[in-house]
């Protein structure tokens, strides 16, 4: 569950009148009318079946209360929040209500709270007694039936039942204690017998219900899972069973949500907590804050789990909260500059984030630096601001990593960015994102290699990536190429590309290659079909558009041209070599070769054929110029002239290059 809506997990159970069905977690569909005289339409067409019309209804449980921390009774608020926005006809709960343990004016102000919290329900609420409820501690002699008096005299009787259209629901107390003495315990057996007295009144309830559709019962402890509570339960359930209108036992007491199949037609359910002791081991399987909703219709039960305070209410949801917060989950931060990393020092920097708050409330941020790795170290570690309408705020952290932590092991460093939007009266988590610190990697000692050297990939995840903001661009003329020798080709390939539905970039799919270029809303592909790539051989490539042509060149000769003018579709995605980028950002379509002297320019270098240059020069048109000469770490060389060095993913390796070896 990663969403904050109201979001239906874990249990979604249905059964049929027993007898009518013969597995319980297979619902059937619902019945449908097709009586026309209720169906209002001006046109001929298909006709649609009508629901039948039936006197469904639903009830809601809560599970227990108390075992946690003290500001549990805010989850039980926000579990009422939720349940009045779904409005259904009453809700139960299953004991536990206060933390109990103690003696009267303590059990009184937590008895005060709970029915406080409960009465802003907007519809009856039914108790049941708990062992919490009921069990009493403290100096002096222990009272007759410890607090079970104080209970019934604010919360009421210990067992009950009542009827609600055309059903019954019976409410249990499982905590009378050993007949023999009177001690109450959970864990012993003949402390867990109903006495002869509920017994029979529960026998004299379920005759009165014979005609009742169906039957529900309620208690605080799941005597069905034996073990310290014994084996009395057996009996209930063969007075349950002969009834033959018991459709369900709900429980708590354990924290955490369990079905137990149903026996003789009646269902065990076990709920977990609104605010009680919550380990949340397993959230996904019922360790979690919920309450059940049960809707009963004539034949057909259905049984479904609610976290708690993952509903929404429709009308909170104006169309200023929906605008602005989308616009939060867009925003960037801005960095005051990159971090600059020294292979002689390691990292020792100031790292500067300034966020903006653009919409109509305010905003709480949460400005988080971090990174798989764990040799870098940031001061503070967090920061929280509150930011008022149309302010900006400005957050500086000191960024710190040992030299020796710059080897392959080494992973780039993050800012993690959540906002809280603060509406009137509540609060809209805007998940979190994050955003990759820019970097500023010196390789100052870096010589032309003799022999020239070349990155190849492996075909499998190998690529490298160059940020987006470091590639300056203009909108007009612009020149790519490189060498490159493919070792195989097959299917979808990459070659040089910051392609998603805008940009530009080179294919070598199935030995094809081709050029894409992407010009007022749509691509222009050159894709020569009479062009084969041999594997082993070196090749120089070149795409070309000079703003009213789009041109490509294989080994200086020109392969394809076509007409084209416009605007080139821009995107923040990484420049990836190697492979293609997806919409994440993340490399795919990898490159299975060697790739070598890749450059981007701001001109149209060529329009005519050429003799390709085995080694660039950088110039003032130059944009991006990879040598792939030497690697510190997790970069590649660039070219001095720009400063721009690309982040190596998984592991390619440098070897010999052989561009313009076939000339």
């Amino acid at each position: 569950m990663n969403i904050r809506t109201a979001l239906v997990v874990l249990l979604a159970s249905a059964t049929s009148a027993i007898g009518d069905i013969e597995d319980p977690l297979h619902p059937h569909p619902h019945p449908t009318s097709s009586d026309q005289s209720r169906f209002m339409t001006s046109r001929t067409a298909a006709q649609l079946d009508l629901p039948v019309e039936e006197e469904a209804f639903m009830f809601a449980i809560f599970g227990d209360r108390t075992g946690g921390p003290a500001e549990g009774i805010a989850v039980l608020a926000d579990a009422v929040e939720d349940v009045n926005l779904l409005e259904p006809d009453f809700v139960m709960t299953v004991g536990d209500l206060v933390d109990g343990y103690n003696e009267k004016p303590q059990w009184m102000a937590q008895m005060e709270e709970f029915k406080t919290t409960m009465n802003g329900l907007l519809m009856p609420w039914f108790p049941v007694a708990g062992n919490h409820d009921v069990y009493w501690r403290g100096s002096g002699p222990r009272p007759e039936g410890e607090h079970e008096g104080n209970y019934e005299m604010h919360f009421g009787p210990l067992w009950y039942a009542f009827e609600h259209k055309d059903s019954m629901f019976i409410v249990l107390y499982t905590d009378e204690g050993d007949p023999a003495n009177g001690n109450k315990s959970f864990g012993r057996p003949e402390s867990q017998r109903m006495s002869p007295e509920q017994f029979e009144w529960l026998a004299g309830t379920l005759e009165r219900a014979r005609e009742s559709r169906h039957v529900f019962v309620f208690m605080h402890h799941p005597r069905w899972l034996g073990g310290g509570y014994g084996d009395d339960w057996s009996r209930v359930h063969d007075l349950l069973a002969s009834a033959g209108n018991v459709r369900a036992v709900f429980a708590g007491h354990i924290h955490r949500m369990r079905y137990d199949g149903a026996h003789d037609g009646i269902e065990y359910v076990t709920l977990a907590t609104v605010g009680g002791g919550q380990s949340g081991a397993v959230p996904e399987a019922g360790y979690l804050h919920q309450y059940h909703l049960v809707t009963v219709r004539d034949d057909q039960i259905a049984m479904a789990a609610f976290p708690v305070g993952e509903v929404m209410d429709v009308r909170s949801i104006t169309g200023r909260i929906s605008d602005e917060t989308g616009r939060l989950a867009r925003m960037n931060p801005v960095f005051g500059g990159p971090v600059e990393l020294d292979f002689a020092s390691g990292v020792d920097d100031v790292l500067t984030v300034e966020l903006h708050n653009p919409v109509s409330r305010p905003i709480e941020a949460v400005v988080v630096p971090q990174s798989e790795d764990r040799r870098w170290r940031f001061r503070p570690d967090h920061v929280h601001r509150i930011v008022q309408p149309g302010d900006r705020t400005t957050i500086e952290f000191r960024a710190r990593m040992p030299v020796d932590g710059i080897d392959l092991d080494w992973r780039p460093p993050v800012v993690s960015v959540q906002y809280d939007y603060l509406a009137e009266g509540r609060r809209f988590h805007v998940p979190e994102r994050r955003h990759a610190i820019p970097l500023k990697v010196s390789f100052v000692d870096v010589t032309v290699p003799d022999p020239d050297l070349a990155i190849e990939f492996d075909g499998v995840d190998d690529h490298l990536k160059v940020p987006s903001r470091q590639l300056r661009l203009p909108d007009g003329p612009l020149t790519l190429e490189a060498w490159f020798r493919g070792d195989a080709f097959g299917g979808r390939t990459g070659l040089i590309t910051k392609t998603e539905g805008s940009e530009y970039g080179f294919f070598v799919s199935d030995a094809k290659p081709s050029f894409w270029l992407h010009l007022n809303g749509a691509y222009v592909e050159l894709a020569p079909p009479d062009l084969a790539l041999q594997t082993g051989r070196w090749y120089h490539i070149a795409g070309v558009f000079d703003g009213s042509e789009v041109r490509m060149y294989l080994d200086g000769r020109l392969v394809g041209r076509m007409p084209a003018d416009g605007v080139r579709t821009t995107n923040e995605l990484p420049f990836v070599v190697g492979g293609d980028v997806d919409r994440s950002g993340s490399g795919t379509s990898f490159f299975d070769g060697a790739i070598d002297e890749v450059r981007l320019s701001s001109t149209a270098r060529y329009d005519d054929g050429f003799e390709p240059v085995v080694r660039h020069e950088h110039d003032d048109a130059t944009v991006l110029l990879l040598h792939m000469d030497a690697r510190r770490g997790a970069w590649i060389a660039g070219d001095a002239g720009r400063g721009i060095n690309p982040a190596v993913w998984s592991d390619p390796a440098l070897v010999e290059s052989g561009a313009g070896s076939e000339k």
